[in-house]
């Protein structure tokens, strides 16, 4: 099971008791994943769509209970992916519900749809919550936070996807829409935004989860860069190392170590007895010690004197025509 129908299917087990509340969701349903059919003698019907079967029992106790009405469940076998149904829940005569939950505007003999959120159902910070909560289990989808942190609603109105856009930001966040083919889908993108949005609509059990592989995914990503930093540096050491007594067997080769001050000589001779040694603790092998930086300063010097010699040999080489 994806980690977007584990967090729906803790939802539906969360009934709302006030009235408010479920004509909020109700509405959100609706206008996330059914449809409005023209019965005939200026009746309509409504179909509400899903592949979820605790969300389909979820409509038809929500409609029942809320509006004392018969709903007809369908189930129809998905014939291309030949291993889910799809559940039709048919709603018939359903013009004064429609009407009360904000989605037509009855005048006379006539109605049109009304593509903004019902304010009135919306008086209430709980119907409000409650609303989201309807829109996410009717087209809303979370991404298994271990490949990608993504969270959206897939609307058919630009419209209805800018209120819903405005609704979610209510709470300080910072959805956007983007056209994707014929719908418009209202997302988010962060991690943290996406935890907000969970524990605004009720998936706690979902939010934990997410939090969850959130810090196991810190965790691993601080381990990683901290293992490539200690490479990197490892990698520079051996570098410095490797080039350090290259210059002084170089000087030891044509010249001899003699030729250098006693404080580089002394250091010269350190570093080609302790090959793996750092600066830190070469410079505590002297006597006095000597910190990391003056260790550095006379390797410095030595490099320079060891440049040189191989230029002048290279001088040298130059005018035997060599």
């Amino acid at each position: 099971m994806s980690f977007s129908s584990e967090s729906k299917n803790e939802l539906v087990r969360k009934t709302f008791e006030r009235e408010c509340c479920r004509l909020a969701e109700a509405s959100a349903l609706i206008r996330m994943s059914g449809t409005i059919q023209l019965a005939g003698l200026k009746r309509v019907n409504v179909r509400i769509t899903t592949e979820n079967p605790a969300i389909a029992r979820l409509i038809f106790t929500l409609f029942k209970k809320t509006f004392n009405v018969h709903t007809e469940v369908l189930v129809k076998k998905n014939k291309v992916l030949k291993r889910s149904n799809t559940y039709v829940i048919l709603i018939t005569k359903a013009n004064d519900i429609l009407e009360k939950l904000g989605i037509i505007d009855c005048k006379d003999d006539s109605f049109t749809i009304n593509y903004k959120l019902p304010e009135k159902l919306l008086a209430k910070k709980c119907c409000r919550r409650a609303y989201l909560r309807g829109a996410f289990l009717g087209g809303g989808s979370v991404s298994d936070p271990e490949k990608a942190y993504h969270l959206e609603f897939v609307t058919h109105s630009e419209e209805f996807s800018e209120e819903l856009m405005k609704l979610i930001n209510s709470y300080g966040l910072n959805s956007k829409v983007i056209l994707r083919k014929n719908n418009y889908v209202v997302y988010l993108k962060e991690g943290d935004q996406i935890v907000d949005l969970l524990n605004i609509i009720g998936a706690h059990n979902a939010l934990l989860n997410f939090e969850n592989v959130r810090i196991v995914k810190q965790m691993r990503n601080n381990v990683n860069r901290i293992v490539n930093c200690e490479t990197a540096n490892l990698s520079k050491i051996v570098e410095a190392s490797l080039r350090q007594i290259n210059n002084i067997e170089y000087i030891q080769k044509t010249k001899g170590l003699k030729i250098l001050p006693d404080n580089l000589r002394e250091i010269a001779e350190l570093r080609l007895k302790h090959k793996n040694a750092s600066l830190k603790e070469l410079g505590q092998m002297l006597n006095p010690p000597v910190g990391k930086s003056g260790i550095n300063h006379r390797l410095r010097k030595i490099e320079k004197i060891a440049d040189k010699l191989r230029e002048r040999k290279e001088n040298f080489d130059d005018k035997k025509g060599i």
